[in-house]
């Protein structure tokens, strides 16, 4: 009934007569049949011109055969299908059809090349000549509908793998495959296990498209099961005697997507033999450090090259992807160097990461300078400069080249336009240009765009409007936007609306300690430092965490790292002193220490005395006593939570002091303080 039903939908084509007997004219004339081996000769030119390419060739060779049987019109459609014309395809079989029938190879070449719409009609034809029941048929037929992406796709894949009597290992790699493509790679290892319970031995192939699937999934539970998955296959792979290249590639790919601890990606990598890496699976590897451990991308790369392996375009990418998160901004320079020897300077996706790379290092005169020397842009090259204007608190630079943008822009190219709106005050701008989102461009709002316009209202006082935009989203608030909205009411001394955020936050994060600490730093800048400490308390009493201030600053070629009270520093008690020497010379000039970051209800000079033990103030401190102070030199810090106002405050006159620019790369932007100002403008 599953058939019938099928096949009723599908279009009606007649089903061709059969061909007359080779022995005999019309005339009824017996005449001999074509020699077989001039046949054979004949077919296997054909096959030589196909297999290498020559159509021009191999259509007329087979133009010239006298006689033609279903080998030579199968290997002609083969070869046209192998080079994606479908139409030829199409049209050669449709022909076919008037000489000899076709046979399940020319069914299956046809699939592997056709759309949804022609699939079907084949389908159709397959269904009424009975070759619906051979296995490479079947088998074509849903590799067919899995690529073919409609609607309908996983239903029609289905019901050909249910009508099947006879499966093979092809038949379930095939189904495997499918459904990892759209996304199902739980199905996919269901599917594994219901194969294996058959009694059906799994290859490398199957092996290597179930790890493939795990790639697909996203999110927090899931990707908690894709990683448990992924590690029954790591077992499974390690019992079947699968420990290739390609398998250690393919389970770093899933490790590293999966957020798996980096360990799990070295022992790969190290447990396969030198002689054997490939550049894939030095990509793979690369890309797994790229991001965890940058420096780490870096060796690998310099291994890579002295095992003499060239890299490609790809490799690149992902070093100028681990450059972004380095501290030295000689590593992106060095690799732009390297671009440009081997020739890839002008490949536009090594332009994007260049402009990454050197924005997240600091150099945006740099990223400017590459981005206007790119031969062409796509969406991706202005997006990523927006984003560089953003980042670094320009957002006067971000909106001129907005109205200069030569490409449609997308979803991401506002979430950049907005941010820079946001860091840089410009509220009426960002209005106008969230409204226009929809009505110019028919771009629908997503939560990052809202995120956007909670943080730039809640930081310029407008939190009634920022609530709004809140109770009016057609989607769901998610964390982003709650953090966004409480950070603003702490900023402002909110009181009330503090703490309806952070009940959503505690909902959405209750492992996140942004809600505990944002809500405590309220109370406690209202003096009521009771409510302040019971907030401290609840967050002990659910185990959770606040992570430590930690900054990095480079000294003399060497990068030095600085936790907030800087006990464990070696050169501690030197850095103390000169920390009093700037203190007494910073007061001289304007310098008030915020008391109010310091949230515990105790004296005033033990709270100051928190305040410079911050991990920044001794960064700083530690490269102003190796630097000599000067016009032109530039100090460099990066911490991984945001700045607090008075570090803000104190990195800004010490600027005006010292005579240097002082660049701090926060959780959020950049801050380029320089004479006494901040690049943004105090909006930070």
């Amino acid at each position: 009934m599953r058939i019938v039903l099928f096949a009723s939908r599908l279009p009606k084509q007649p089903v061709p007569p059969r061909p007359r007997c080779s022995l005999f004219h019309t005339n009824n004339t017996l005449v001999p049949p074509p020699a077989t081996e001039d046949l054979f000769a004949a077919n296997h030119l054909l096959n030589a011109h196909a297999k290498r390419g020559h159509m021009r060739l191999a259509h007329q060779a087979f133009a010239e055969m006298p006689h033609k049987n279903v080998v030579s019109w199968t290997i002609l459609i083969s070869a046209y299908a192998r080079s994606g014309k479908l139409a030829e395809s199409f049209r050669l079989f449709s022909q076919m059809l008037s000489y000899c029938w076709p046979n399940e190879f020319a069914y299956s070449s046809l699939l592997s090349v056709c759309d949804y719409p022609h699939g079907v009609q084949i389908h159709g034809f397959a269904l009424r000549t009975g070759f619906d029941a051979s296995i490479y048929v079947s088998n074509a037929l849903m590799t067919m509908y899995w690529n073919s992406h409609s609607c309908t796709a996983g239903v029609d894949a289905w019901r050909v793998f249910d009508a099947m009597h006879l499966c093979n290992i092809v038949t379930y790699n095939s189904m495997i495959a499918g459904l990892g493509m759209h996304g199902q790679g739980d199905t996919a290892m269901k599917f594994f296990t219901i194969m294996l319970r058959d009694g059906m031995e799994f290859d490398r192939t199957t092996f290597l498209t179930l790890i493939s699937s795990l790639c697909a999934i996203d999110g927090g539970s899931s990707k908690i099961v894709g990683l448990q998955r992924c590690m029954q296959l790591h077992s499974i792979s390690v019992k079947a005697g699968f420990n290739d290249v390609g398998v250690a590639t393919a389970l770093i790919k899933v490790y590293s997507s999966l957020g798996q601890d980096i360990d799990a990606c070295r022992k790969l990598f190290s447990g396969t033999s030198d002689m054997y890496r490939d550049i894939l699976l030095w990509t793979a590897t690369m890309t797994a450090f790229a991001e965890r451990e940058p420096e780490q991308a870096l060796s690998l790369f310099n291994q890579m090259r002295r095992q003499g392996l060239c890299p490609d375009c790809y490799v690149f990418s992902i070093l100028l992807k681990a450059c972004a998160g380095l501290v030295r901004e000689i590593n992106a320079s060095a690799v732009h160097c390297q671009v440009v020897i081997t020739g890839f300077a002008d490949i536009l996706e090594i332009g994007n990461a260049l402009i990454h790379a050197y924005a997240r290092s600091g150099l945006i005169d740099n990223a400017e300078q590459v981005f206007c020397e790119m031969p062409s842009r796509d969406v991706i090259a202005w997006n990523s400069m927006l984003k560089a204007y953003a980042v670094h608190g320009r957002a006067e630079e971000a909106l001129a080249l907005f109205n200069l943008m030569d490409v449609a822009p997308d979803e991401t190219t506002f979430v950049a336009v907005l941010s820079s709106c946001s860091h840089g005050g410009k509220v009426n701008e960002g209005r106008e240009i969230f409204n226009s989102m929809s009505e110019k461009y028919g771009i629908a709002a997503h939560l990052d765009h809202y995120a956007c316009m909670v943080d730039m209202l809640g930081r310029s006082g407008h939190l009634s409007e920022a609530e709004s935009v809140i109770n009016k989203m057609a989607l769901q608030p998610d964390y982003v936007i709650w953090s966004a909205f409480l950070g603003a009411c702490r900023k402002h001394g909110e009181t009330k609306l503090a703490n309806l955020a952070s009940s959503k936050l505690k909902e959405l994060g209750p492992e996140n300690s942004l809600g505990y600490v944002l809500t405590s730093n309220i109370y406690c800048l209202a003096s009521s430092f009771d409510e302040g400490g019971s907030v401290r308390r609840k967050m002990d009493r659910v185990g959770v965490r606040k992570e430590p201030g930690l900054s990095w600053t480079e000294v003399g070629n060497q990068v030095y790292e600085f936790a907030s009270g800087g006990r464990r520093h070696p050169q501690l008690k030197a850095i103390r002193g000169h920390m009093q020497e700037l203190l007494r010379q910073l007061k001289e000039i304007g310098y008030v220490p915020y008391t109010s970051s310091v949230f515990f209800d105790v004296e005033e000079e033990h709270k100051e005395e928190q305040l410079y033990h911050h991990s920044e103030k001794l960064a700083l401190v530690f490269s102003l006593m190796n630097y000599p102070r000067g016009r032109g030199n530039v100090i460099k810090i990066i911490k991984n939570i945001r700045i607090c106002e008075d570090c803000h405050n104190f990195m800004r006159l010490a600027s005006k002091l010292a005579e240097m620019t002082i660049v701090v790369r926060d959780a959020n932007r950049f801050h380029h303080f320089k004479r006494g100002a901040c690049s943004c403008n105090d909006h930070w």
